[in-house]
């Protein structure tokens, strides 16, 4: 692979591949996406545990040594963004579509079906919010810190290209711009591929789920095959005709929609409960954090774990990559430090919150209020939780049609950003991708979801998802050693500079006193 657009057609010819085998043999496709499913789970879900583990280990090692005073850029450079600016930045940068998505449907579904234990019931509503803090919680951020920090020491720091084969420089030197940066660049490609196409699915699938409830509009394959038509229209019409700023104030206006529509429920919901709900959350967590990191369920089927905890964490090491990368272009200037306090732990808070008001309020209406049929709508249909829950909210119609622009445009803003990536990676690290190449991969993001969601709905996506995870998470505990490498480096030059420094200084001094 040494031609200069080599990492774009070999990634584009796999991802065609793949919506060529999903057309020509979609039943084929399903079948081995569910058998590489169940053995991933059966043998390598404790290999996902245990990387994300090691992820968050090694962020806040480097985040409070000696490397965290260490700058992300020259050592004259500070934040291109203000510090409330960046946390918001963070917040928004991936998971708004997903929480949107997931808000009520997964703590009820653990509510109902716990991780173990009597399920409805008092335990199980506990359960059901600690696990739901794990699956969304430091674990996921240091997936995406861990990529954050990699990428944005070596390309502010050590001037390298804005590419994720930069960060393996300490181990193979050069030859990142050679076959094998370009197979990293590929996997990484595929990855972000994948997982803006699954994120696409699960957001298809909850509008059509949406439509459905509000207006009758039937659920089938033809109709979010147009969803998804009218969507990828918007952002690569957004992407190619330089209305980038439009895109960021519509970016800010959803993030205004979303938090008025928490305030909608936080307010007119159980207040109080909420806030139980949400402490309650987090001592839970934090008090059997180590435990459930590691639970595999060895003495049972682990079918639980395998379909909630294994997906979440191959859904986060898949989205690293993208989510990654934009983390790195925000935080120009920051030290490891701040960057490792700010990315791993102040989202989580945001999400903890979401879900303490959506999913805490759905858990408060069955358990204490005695609304049953929310619990037996959620089990039958998760796509159509959220809209199930507003209907016991004034204004529910208005609440559910929201609830659906929030997903479109949280969509948009995250597909028009990942296609500029797909785009710079494409072209080795091109900072002003051709608008043909952006193109290309937003027809391909569309494709790959239409063929995920024929091959299988959401166990198709959550298939994709986690099959992408395993040589990821590879990647990504070579890319600790490599980084730790580099920061050694990097501290013992910075050591050797100050003694210079010092000695320089000792010298003058001598030279005045005599």
């Amino acid at each position: 692979m040494t031609h200069k657009k080599a990492v774009f057609y070999t990634s584009l010819a796999a991802s065609l591949l793949l919506i060529s085998i999903g057309v020509l043999a979609p039943k084929q496709l399903e079948r081995f996406s569910n058998s590489s499913l169940n053995f991933i789970y059966n043998y390598l879900g404790w290999f996902i545990l245990g990387s994300v583990f090691v992820f968050f280990a090694f962020c806040m090692y480097i985040g409070l040594s000696k490397f965290g005073h260490i700058r992300l850029g020259d050592d004259n450079d500070r934040p291109e963004y203000k510090t409330a600016t960046w946390i918001g930045m963070l917040f928004s940068a991936s998971i708004g579509i997903s929480l949107v998505f997931w808000g009520v449907a997964e703590p009820v579904s653990y509510y109902i079906d716990p991780p173990f234990g009597k399920g409805s019931s008092e335990e199980s509503a506990k359960l059901a919010m600690q696990f739901v803090y794990l699956h969304w919680g430091v674990s996921a951020w240091a997936c995406y810190a861990l990529v954050g920090v990699s990428l944005a020491f070596f390309q502010f720091r050590k001037k390298l290209p804005s590419s994720l084969s930069s960060v393996f420089y300490p181990l193979i030197g050069d030859k990142i711009k050679g076959s094998a940066g370009k197979a990293i660049d590929v996997m990484v490609i595929l990855s972000i591929v994948i997982g803006i196409a699954t994120s696409l699915g699960f957001g298809t699938l909850q509008v059509n789920s949406g439509m459905s409830f509000l207006w009758g509009i039937p659920v089938n394959i033809s109709t979010q095959a147009l969803i998804i038509i009218a969507v990828t229209l918007i952002y690569i019409g957004s992407t190619v005709s330089g209305l980038q700023g439009a895109m960021k104030h519509l970016s800010n206006l959803n993030m205004l929609l979303a938090f008025a529509l928490l305030g909608f429920v936080l307010f007119l919901g159980p207040t109080q409960a909420i806030f139980k709900i949400f402490f309650q959350g987090i001592g839970d967590y934090a008090q059997n954090f180590i435990g459930m990191s590691f639970r595999t369920e060895p003495y049972s089927d682990g079918s639980w774990i395998a379909s909630w905890t294994l997906f979440y964490f191959g859904w986060w090491i898949a989205w690293a990559p993208l989510v990654g990368s934009f983390v790195a272009r925000i935080s120009k200037g920051r030290t490891i430090k701040e960057f490792m306090m700010g990315a791993v732990f102040i989202p989580v808070i945001g999400s903890f919150f979401w879900f303490a008001v959506m999913g805490g309020s759905a858990i408060h209406l069955i358990q204490n209020m005695g609304e049953k049929a929310l619990a037996a709508a959620v089990s039958t249909d998760v796509t159509s939780a959220l809209f199930q829950f507003f209907e016991y909210f004034p204004m529910s119609a208005f609440l559910s049609v929201l609830a659906m622009v929030l997903v479109l445009i949280f969509f948009i803003t995250s597909a028009n950003s990942a296609v500029f990536v797909l785009g710079m990676i494409s072209e080795n690290g091109n900072p002003n991708p051709a608008h043909r190449t952006k193109i290309v991969w937003g027809v391909v993001i569309a494709a790959i979801s239409v063929v995920l969601i024929m091959t299988g709905g959401l166990q198709g996506l959550q298939s994709a998802l986690v099959a992408t995870a395993v040589p990821l998470a590879v990647l990504m505990l070579v890319m600790c050693y490599s980084t730790y490498k580099g920061l050694q480096d990097e501290w013992l030059q910075l050591s050797r500079q100050e003694s210079e420094e010092q000695m320089a200084a000792r010298a003058r001094a001598e030279k005045q006193a005599r």
